[in-house]
């Protein structure tokens, strides 16, 4: 039996890019039976999902609509196999124990989804190769 290990995607609001990511790299990990599993958390979580990220990621066959944002806590970063950030500084919530990858160039959600959802698609995707093997 193996063991999940969990990366940790980390943007402010938790209900866009690092769920967005969260998604995809999580059917990966399924498809390609990899323990790895991803969570999606933010310093500032919003209180619910943006509809348009709700429908947006409904139209790539994910249901989101039940979701509340995740608050980054210490004991999540502490425990995290792998961390990416979108840009806040996780090291204001707690130590990291594993170094912390930076996505900070990724278009905004809110001004194009497919635009965005894309480019983190693809970052996800390569991402994911190197993490798993």
């Amino acid at each position: 039996m193996t063991t999940e290990r969990t990366v940790l995607f980390v943007c402010l609001h938790a209900s866009a890019k690092s769920l967005i990511a969260m998604e995809y790299f999580n059917r990966l990990a399924e498809q390609q039976g990899s323990p790895l599993r991803a969570l999606s958390a933010g310093t500032e979580p919003d209180d619910a999902i943006p509809p348009e990220v709700v429908a947006g990621l409904a139209g790539d066959g994910f249901d989101v609509s039940g979701r509340v944002p995740l608050r980054l806590t210490p004991a999540l970063v502490a425990s995290a196999a792998a961390i990416v950030s979108f840009g806040p500084d996780i090291a204001a919530v707690g130590p990291a124990s594993v170094p912390i990858t930076r996505w900070h160039d990724m278009p905004a959600v809110s001004d194009d989804y497919v635009i965005a959802r894309d480019a983190i698609r693809a970052r996800v995707t390569s991402f994911f190769a190197e993490t798993a093997s």
